[in-house]
């Protein structure tokens, strides 16, 4: 009997441990592209076919390696190159998720629904959650004075099938990048998120993240644990590197964040990863070759229940600092069509400061190998970032210039040869909303060689060896400010 209740317990034990983790799978794919702008339903279809071809390929090998979940990146399944006109062969009716719907075992339940129906097959058979992006159509009349001219609305929409293939959510991107106007946004974003036997989980596409609703607000008042990514990034130095940007935003925002990349080297898609609040990967970034790569990794079910996750309280050590002298020789530049506040880095060390507006930013650092032809500054932008769209910004930044003229900061660079013995970067900034961004020589990503502390500040690893940095930043959301 004792031994019965041994085993019992060791059960249940096991059981528990199981759900303490999961092991989630990304796939960053090389979209194959229509060779035609009009086509007819049954070449759309065609070519569709031809991508899930290659997702069901990467959800097989992922399911055989015991993860729970695979996410496939927006445009996916059948590309980017439309207009209103020549997408609507490429949609399909989706429904909520309220029906209760197995496409897989009811393929016609609402209409034709062939991609649908693959999609929830592949889960099913796989028995695995499958992520995926395509596009929705949902028909409007003349009543309607926003109903477009051809009768239906297009939305840019993330499907989630659960192990059973059944459709568990259905989100429809709200913040569309420049150049989406084939699809249209509803009239308020929607906060999609589901409970899953390894956590809770929410989801939106691409240029959401950089906005409260739905992607910030998911975590702080949906409480999600994980996010679902589907996303088409197009690189920009030197701080929205998808890598970059996508792991500074899961330690900030202190959930997990399972980021699908498109794969695109002449648009620089490339950047796929599963970051943690505490890791910075693994993650794939591959700018020289056309190939689509899957990821894997085990994460925390709750990664916010870690007893050494950091909650920084952002401003709390800059705001105690009276001793640092400002910036001497400070000049203004241009970076992603932002006006910054530079101060270049001199001395083989130093303490630096730099303002505008109300942010003031603190470095201290010191070299251990300078190249000669190599110029860093420390710089600030604290404004309404306009360019492809409109959000509020604070951001703290040391970063290595194109070449030796200051004019020349804030340009895209790739490559670096300095080393730094340490840094220290800091700013007393208006908002709790800070993602802490380091970047190393290729585009590189530099676990293990920082540290975000309570204090806010975002310093070097004690008695680590450093790779060449690009860029040390601390990149703040005012979502208030929008």
């Amino acid at each position: 009997m004792i031994s019965l209740y041994c085993l019992f317990l060791s059960f249940l034990y096991s059981n528990a441990k199981i759900q303490d983790t999961f092991i989630a799978a990304v796939y960053e794919h090389a979209v194959i592209l229509p060779d035609n702008i009009f086509v007819t339903k049954e070449e759309a279809l065609a070519l569709m076919n031809r991508n899930l071809d290659v997702l069901e390929n990467a959800t097989i090998i992922a399911a055989k390696q015991n993860a729970s979940i695979i996410v496939t990146p927006e445009d996916g399944i059948y590309g980017w190159i439309f207009s209103r006109e020549t997408i609507f062969p490429y949609l399909e009716d989706i429904p909520d998720p309220d029906v209760n719907w197995i496409p897989c075992s009811e393929p016609e339940r609402f209409g034709p629904a062939p991609v649908q129906t693959r999609l929830s097959c592949m889960a099913k058979n796989n028995a695995i959650y499958v992520v995926a992006n395509i596009g929705d159509k949902k028909p409007c009349n003349n009543s309607d004075p926003g109903c477009p001219d051809n009768g239906h609305y297009h939305y840019n929409t993330a499907v989630v099938y659960d192990s059973n293939g059944t459709l568990v959510a259905r989100y429809h991107k709200f913040n569309l990048f420049r150049g989406e106007d084939h699809f249209d946004r509803t009239h308020e974003p929607e906060m999609v998120s589901f409970e899953t036997p390894f956590g809770k989980f929410g989801i939106f596409i691409c240029f959401d993240i950089l906005f409260f609703k739905p992607a910030a607000s998911l975590v702080v008042d949906h409480k999600v644990d994980s996010i679902l990514y589907p996303t088409a990034w197009m690189n920009v130095l030197p701080h929205l590197t998808a890598i970059e940007f996508h792991s500074a935003w899961a330690m900030g925002m202190g959930v997990n964040l399972l980021s699908a990349n498109t794969h695109n080297t002449s648009k620089r898609m490339t950047g796929s990863g599963i970051f943690s609040p505490e890791n910075l990967g693994p993650y794939y970034y591959n700018k020289d070759t056309e190939e689509g790569h899957l990821v894997l990794s085990e994460l925390s079910v709750h990664p916010r229940n870690s007893p050494t996750l950091v909650h920084p309280q952002w401003s709390l050590y800059a705001s105690s600092i009276d001793n640092y002298p400002p910036g001497t020789n400070v000049f203004q530049g241009s970076l992603f069509s932002d006006n910054y506040n530079f101060t270049e880095l001199r001395e083989p060390q130093g303490n630096y400061t730099v303002c505008q507006n109300n942010l003031c930013c603190h470095l201290s650092y010191s070299f251990k190998e300078r190249a000669k032809d190599e110029l860093y500054v420390l710089g600030v932008f604290d404004g309404l970032h306009t360019d492809e769209g409109e959000y509020y910004l604070q951001i703290c930044t040391m970063l290595k210039c194109h070449n030796n003229e200051p004019k020349s900061c804030g340009e895209p660079v790739e490559t670096a040869s300095t080393k730094f013995e340490a840094f220290s970067l800091c700013g007393n900034f208006s908002t709790s909303f800070v993602f802490p961004e380091v970047l190393l020589s290729d585009s590189k990503l530099a676990p293990g060689m920082f540290q975000v502390l309570r204090d806010g500040r975002l310093n070097s690893q004690p008695n680590i060896s450093m790779e060449p940095l690009l860029t040390v930043t601390l990149f703040g959301r005012w979502y208030e400010k929008d």
